[in-house]
Formats: structure tokens, sequence, C-alpha cells
């Protein structure tokens, strides 16, 4: 186990040191996805404004033209050069011959064509450009990153946290998927997530998630001993930060808080009581999952203590309170020490949901 963690914490070949191009695939920002259809769409109306302009232009100055079959242009004469022009095709029956139109032709006609061609190929570009426009993505988010929630694990119950975590009012762009199966990314991704590939027992992996800049870290590992690591490793990264751990087997509780965990929860024993409470009172469970959706019913919640309730007992506040934290310990409402609540006092209620 030892020689397991001083692997992990050795990092995977210093990451964060690597350029920001060499990142991409590693870190994935989420970005707005277009549909095809509208795609296209875009595209041929930008073509359409680059043929109609061209077309004015030449239009304005179909005097300096010659056209083979004699006359002066048309509108339909301009649309047409333009349109053959634009696609290079230049059959040659329509040309430029006085001064003023070949310096139209240099001055819009010809960036009108490179535009032209631009929008056509767009898509080719665009999966050209796409690693140097992640890279540039990489850069602007680990420049601005801070205070954010880190997620290690986004099987059911790192999906299940982040989900309560956005709902109870962080925004996706401000959470961190840590995960090495690229289908688990996938998913965090079509959430707007974003997504960092990688073993999170490796320094060098948490340090690319911003661990070190997160006020908060949920670590949903598949192992308890996996789980260790992580927080051990997070916890010398950041030692301000929450951390918050699901665990499978009751007897690791003890390790994790030596760790550093700030909150263990115990998965198998948690599902377990509730499976045995509702053979007996089914409605206390449904209670219990109403008041773990904060998106819906009563919600639980923390928040500061107001000046006109320092003084005064928890039980008398206006919402019902179900403890106090003072100085970083819970304490429940009725033990001695929270008699009178302190300046400083954080309160544990219970409050309205946001569709409740």
């Amino acid at each position: 186990m030892r020689k397991r963690l001083r692997r992990g914490q050795q990092g995977t070949g210093d990451l964060v040191g690597k350029p920001d191009h060499a990142l991409v695939g590693i870190i994935r920002i989420p970005e707005l996805e277009t549909s095809p259809a509208r795609a296209i769409g875009r595209r041929i109306l930008w073509a359409l404004a680059a043929l109609f302009v061209c077309s004015i232009v030449v239009y304005l100055d179909r005097n300096g033209y010659r056209d083979t079959k004699g006359g002066t242009l048309t509108y339909l004469d301009a649309l047409y050069y333009s349109a053959v022009t634009l696609s290079t095709t230049g059959y040659g029956d329509i040309a430029p011959v006085s001064e003023s139109a070949r310096l139209i032709n240099v001055i819009f006609v010809t960036p009108l064509r490179v535009l032209f061609l631009i929008v056509l190929i767009g898509t080719t570009l665009e999966v050209l450009t796409e690693r140097s426009r992640q890279a540039i993505k990489i850069q602007n988010w680990r420049n601005r990153v801070r205070n954010h929630t880190v997620v290690v694990g986004y099987g059911t119950k790192g999906r299940t946290a982040t989900a309560a975590v956005v709902a109870d009012g962080v925004r996706p762009s401000e959470v961190v998927v840590v995960d090495d199966d690229q289908a688990a990314l996938d998913a965090a991704a079509a959430d707007g997530l974003v997504t960092v590939r990688g073993d999170a027992t490796k320094s060098d992996v948490l340090r690319l998630a911003g661990v070190q800049h997160a006020s908060a870290l949920v670590i949903a590992a598949n192992r308890d001993d996996t789980a260790v690591m992580v927080t051990l490793t997070a916890r010398e990264l950041n030692p301000r930060a929450k951390i918050v751990v699901a665990i499978r087997e009751s007897e690791n509780t003890h390790l994790m808080r030596q760790s550093g965990a700030n909150s263990v929860v115990v998965s198998s024993e948690t599902a377990g009581r509730l499976l045995g409470i509702a053979t007996i009172t089914p409605s206390v469970v449904e209670v219990v999952e109403d008041l773990l959706s904060p998106e819906e019913g009563y919600a639980i919640a923390e928040r500061e203590v107001e000046p006109t309730e320092t003084g005064g007992s928890p039980a008398h506040t206006r919402d019902l309170v179900l403890g106090v934290v003072r100085d970083g310990v819970l304490y429940r409402v009725g033990d001695a020490e929270v008699e009178e609540i302190e300046v400083g006092d954080r309160l544990l209620y219970v409050r309205q949901g946001e569709r409740g």
C-alpha cells in the first residue's frame, strides 16, 4: 500500500509543464453544440452574402468590364461574373479592362474569393483548426480557473453528486471531472462539464484539474484504496479545500479522515439503511430523498447567522434548524454547546426547494 501511495504521488511525467497544445485530448473544454443543418445553412448564407456583395461592386463599376458579346453589363451579367470568379471557374467571357475595375478586383473581389472558398471548405478548415482552438481555450481556462469543484470519478455516484452540486447553484463550467474512462468523460462533456483524462491518484493529473485552486473535491472512486490515495494527494496539493469522499466499507472511514477527508459517506451502509427503513416506513425514505433534492420540495442548506438571531436559541429562528456549525464542528440542536447562537456560527436548516 505504501509503495503504491508513493508511486501515485510521484506524478505522470510533469503534465503541468507541458505546452497547452500537448494537453489537447487530456483536457476538454465544453462548447455549444451546433447541429449539422444549422452549420451548413450558416455557411451557405455567408457564401450568398459574399456573392451578393461582389455582384454589387462589379455592377457599380460595370463600365470598366468588357463582355465578349458586347454591350454594357447588366446586373445579371455582374452576378454571373461574380459567381464564376468567386468559384475560380473563370470562363474569361467577362473581364475587367479599366484600371478602376482591376483595382476593385484586387481590393474587393479577390478577398471575397478567399472568403467564399473558406466558407465552402469551412468543415475541413474547422477540423484543421480545432486543435489550435482547443489549445487556446485550455490556456484561458487554466489561467482563470479558481474556487471550482473537482469530481473524481463520473460513475453513478459521481454523476449524481455533480447533479446535486449544479442544482444547488454551481455552474457546470465550474465543475471539473477527472476520470480515465473515455465513455464517462464523454458523458461529462455532454453535460457541459470540463473534463481531464487521467489517473486521479497522480499529482500531475490533479494539478491539471486545478485541485490546488479548488474550493471542493468530490471523490467517487470505485475502490476505497484509490479513494485514499486521491485524498492524500489532493490534501497535499490543497490544505484548504473541502474534500468529500464516498467509500464502500465503513471500516475505512477512520483512514479516510486521517488522509484528510472532511466528510465521508459510506454508500453501501447508507443505501442499506434506506432499504431497511423503506420496509417499515416508506414515507420516511421519500422525505429523505426530497431533502436531498435541492431543485424541488424541501432541501437541507447552510447559511450564516443573521444579526437578529445572535444570542437566541437555534430552536427559535425563522427556519427549521437541524444543527449549528461552530469552528468547523457540527452540533445538533439541543446540545449544550449551542444553546445560544454566536457570531460566526452557521446554521444547518431546511429550506424550500426551488420548485417546491
